[in-house]
């Protein structure tokens, strides 16, 4: 597996790329201007957060991150918040800050992983500044517009960080590119309902939240691409149902076709999960569907943290 690395994708703008995205390998990213930084989410362990703002650092030759934005309210987006200088303001979506609040999986790590990840922090921090719909951050002159879809997606709090003099995108967790999505935690038919959202972007540059990083060209296909297997999780669901099938059923009968070798191929089973909460509008038992991922997995799932 490839080294993490930063990428300058226009002046001043950073992206930070952890191969191949699977399990807890998230990308990052920070705006540079002047004096300023702004981070766009950190890591999930210290060591890989102290790569990433080490990176940073030699980038932008010691600028202070005066702001820090969450995109979301998963560990390998927020849990190196810990690590950030006492003086960072920390941002993110209303919703985030609250679901970041109430994790447990930092100091109650479930036997879900192998090998289980080695965090190396302790605390949760979470955001001190939050918005609902929008807001508009700088780093010196260079404005970093943050905004929410309006309905969950990937999570309730997705938020993307969009830097319109560089055309450059940041989307969080609402992409996976050449990784399989995740959407257990938000809403399948909202996952979908986003990829229109993010067509409105006129992106030069894409980065997102796991995988390679795309250019605009290649932001359609790989929307298309999204849009194809969130339907395929709906109509997997809506037959499961029909045949009085559990999402673990229904995940074993499913064959996932261009999507099988994907990484993390058993979030099928996650995903069915909330696909048939949706349908029948009841509540998710999430701790059942990581048991049903592991079931289908034939193990713990693999993590390379």
């Amino acid at each position: 597996m490839s080294e993490p690395a930063l990428h300058e994708v226009a002046a001043g703008v950073y992206a930070w790329v952890q191969p191949d995205g699977s399990w807890w390998l998230n990308n990052a990213g920070a705006v540079h201007s002047g004096s300023s930084v702004v981070l766009v989410d950190t890591c999930a362990t210290r060591r890989r957060t102290t790569l990433f703002l080490d990176a940073v650092a030699a980038a932008t030759n010691g600028a202070s991150i005066d702001l820090a934005v969450n995109t979301h309210l998963h560990g390998d987006h927020t849990y190196g918040n810990a690590l950030l200088p006492a003086s960072t303001v920390i941002v993110s979506q209303t919703h985030t800050r609250n679901g970041l609040l109430a994790d447990f999986i930092l100091k109650n790590t479930p036997p879900v992983w192998s090998p289980s990840p080695d965090w190396g922090i302790s605390e949760i921090r979470a955001a001190t500044v939050t918005f609902d719909s929008s807001l508009t951050l700088h780093a010196g002159e260079v404005e970093v517009s943050l905004e929410h879809p309006g309905y969950s997606a990937h999570t309730p709090g997705d938020a993307i960080a969009w830097v319109p003099s560089a055309k450059v995108l940041f989307t969080g967790d609402l992409i996976f590119n050449q990784v399989t999505p995740l959407v257990f935690m938000g809403s399948v038919s909202g996952a979908l309902r986003s990829l229109e959202w993010l067509r409105n972007f006129p992106a030069s540059y894409i980065v997102p939240g796991h995988g390679p990083l795309l250019e605009g060209p290649d932001f359609g296909e790989v929307l298309d691409t999204h849009a194809r297997y969130y339907k395929m999780v709906q109509a997997t669901a809506a037959s499961g149902l029909d045949r009085g099938w559990t999402p673990l059923d229904a995940a074993k009968d499913l064959d996932l076709g261009e999507f099988a070798t994907l990484p993390d191929a058993e979030r099928i089973v996650l995903n069915l999960h909330r696909a048939y909460a949706e349908a029948t509008n009841t509540e998710m038992n999430l701790l059942a569907a990581i048991s049903d991922a592991v079931t289908y997995n034939g193990g713990p799932l693999h993590c390379a943290l």
